[in-house]
């Protein structure tokens, strides 16, 4: 083989190689970043056909409404603890620092953290919905069938017996 014909492969094959290890850092890096989003009953059951479940040490979003009545609040610090459903099974959320604004119960939510048993996440972040307009689609679905009732609306209450 001719010495310049050499050197060329040569300077060709690690290159090749010089890119695909920056492409396999790139991937390494970007999959620990990624938080996939669940419903609380695919918490429990499984998501997909596979019904793959989170694993303890994950880090996820689960999105949901929060149960009426489950909010505990610690007075001597800033931890809470709710549990957020989607009409089925219920998941546990722990959570220290401010709830933003619009939080409450009955009300729809999206937390990001760690799950720290099959049934309880760590949150890191906790998101209120603003408006009845947004919603995750995949909440949206489970949600269907459910009557949710607005009290700022002057017959919401029309009816009910109270």
């Amino acid at each position: 083989m001719n010495p310049r014909r050499k050197q060329r492969l040569t300077w060709t094959l690690g290159l090749v190689a010089g890119v695909a290890v920056a492409i396999s850092v790139i991937l390494y890096a970007l999959s620990n970043n990624i938080d996939l989003f669940y419903t609380p009953s695919e918490v429990i059951a499984g998501k997909g056909k596979d019904e793959v479940r989170p694993e303890v040490g994950q880090r996820l979003r689960i999105g949901g409404m929060v149960v009426e009545g489950s909010v505990r609040r610690d007075p001597e610090t800033l931890e809470v603890a709710f549990r957020v459903t989607d009409t089925g099974p219920e998941v546990t959320i722990l959570y220290t620092g401010i709830l933003p604004d619009l939080f409450r119960e009955g009300q729809g939510i999206v937390a990001q953290g760690v799950m720290v048993e099959p049934t309880v996440m760590q949150a890191s972040e906790v998101l209120a919905k603003h408006d009845e307009e947004y919603m995750p689609p995949e909440l949206a679905e489970k949600m269907k069938g459910i009557k949710h009732v607005n009290p700022n609306q002057p017959d919401a209450f029309k009816g009910s017996d109270q």
